[in-house]
């Protein structure tokens, strides 16, 4: 397999630009998300890496060559789209070995790669079938069949799953990791899906707006997410933001949040008066008579376990994730305690996370 290394990557339409200046590192054997909305330059970012779109600016590196304008059948990486793809005239076999064929293989080495790939990926009794008659779990079992027979040295991987109902993508969360730890692929996969992401992936880069916003483990981006958008988009419910006017200085324990103080990972940069939000996860409030936050519960969702609660403070509806067996009444006054330790603190100008000795023990640690 093989590093991919992108470099200052660009990519404009006419005045548009899709992706600006990207630069990152896919380490060899990683499996390697690119998270964010529609439009944000994810699928943009694969394309080119692919060799399906040539950049405006730029380097792509794989293995340490310089590919940025190979074509794309000169890069040895293989393409899973989220629409299958599969050729109908074709039983599952035939399918999975028509790459080898393209290249001139001997049948028994053919044969071969086929029933191996076809092991790997437990559909050895579906060979004889036509495409048609399988189920989508199964039809995207081939055409990763057909990626994987090649032996690429990446694997690149567009909403793969899109087309799958909930069970099955759940199932093929799995089933893909399952199958990346096996065979040591370097995989670049795009998802919109947060669940998906944070499930299968080593590295997570989160893009908005054609920029990479933060790039992290899973853990990383959810406990210490660099900006705003990061701490929104990654996590259900996502994180809440409470604002409130103030400066900061480095040193400080606790924040004058409007008529309290409340306690704060020790901050690390002195910050002038201005716009800043206070950042908790809902896992991370509590409900206590003597809280220094007091709202109206609005509604309560069950969930089993847990149950998420929506609270109207006087600065902005707060989600609480809460044991299912909690008391909650429409309508009652509560107050609310924070888990100082987990908050973040942010500019809501810049939307950019301020630096507290949370973040640099996390990094440390």
């Amino acid at each position: 397999m093989a590093q991919i290394r992108i470099e200052y990557l660009r990519k404009s339409f006419d005045q548009f630009t899709a992706v600006e200046g990207s630069t990152f590192t896919i380490d060899d054997g990683t499996f390697f998300a690119l998270l964010g909305p529609s439009g944000c330059g994810k699928t943009t970012t694969l394309r080119m890496i692919a060799g399906l779109e040539l950049p405006t600016e730029g380097k792509i590196l794989l293995d340490g060559e310089d590919v940025t304008f190979h074509r794309a059948a000169a890069r040895d990486i293989a393409f899973v789209f989220q629409l299958f793809a599969l050729y109908p005239h074709m039983n599952v076999g035939q399918n999975i070995g028509f790459p080898l064929k393209c290249q001139g293989m001997a049948r028994h080495e053919i044969r071969e790669r086929v029933q191996e790939t076809a092991r790997m990926l437990r559909i050895e009794h579906l060979l004889s079938s036509k495409t048609a008659k399988l189920s989508g779990g199964d039809r995207q079992r081939v055409a990763l069949g057909r990626a994987m027979v090649r032996r690429p040295k990446a694997f690149l991987m567009d909403e793969p799953l899109g087309a799958l109902d909930a069970e099955f993508r759940h199932l093929m969360c799995g089933e893909l990791r399952d199958l990346h730890d096996r065979i040591k692929a370097t995989t670049v996969y795009v998802t919109h899906d947060q669940l998906e992401a944070m499930s299968m992936a080593d590295q997570i880069a989160i893009m908005n707006k054609g920029r990479v916003e933060q790039i992290g483990t899973p853990q990383e981006v959810y406990d210490r997410p660099a900006c705003m958008f990061v701490a929104d988009f990654i996590g259900s419910p996502s994180m809440n933001f409470l604002h409130f006017e103030g400066g900061l200085r480095s040193g400080d324990r606790a924040i004058n949040f409007h008529d309290t103080r409340l306690a704060v990972p020790e901050i690390r940069e002195d910050r002038a008066s201005a716009a800043l939000a206070l950042g908790v996860r809902p896992e991370h409030i509590r409900f206590a008579d003597a809280g220094s936050v007091r709202g109206e519960v609005f509604g309560a969702e069950y969930l089993g376990t847990t149950q998420i609660v929506t609270i109207d403070t006087a600065y902005g509806r707060v989600a609480a994730r809460l044991p299912s067996s909690a008391s909650v009444r429409i309508g009652e006054t509560v107050g609310l305690e924070f888990n100082s330790d987990r908050l973040s603190l942010f500019d809501a100008g810049s939307g950019l996370a301020i630096r507290t000795a949370r973040e640099e023990g996390m990094r440390h640690g």
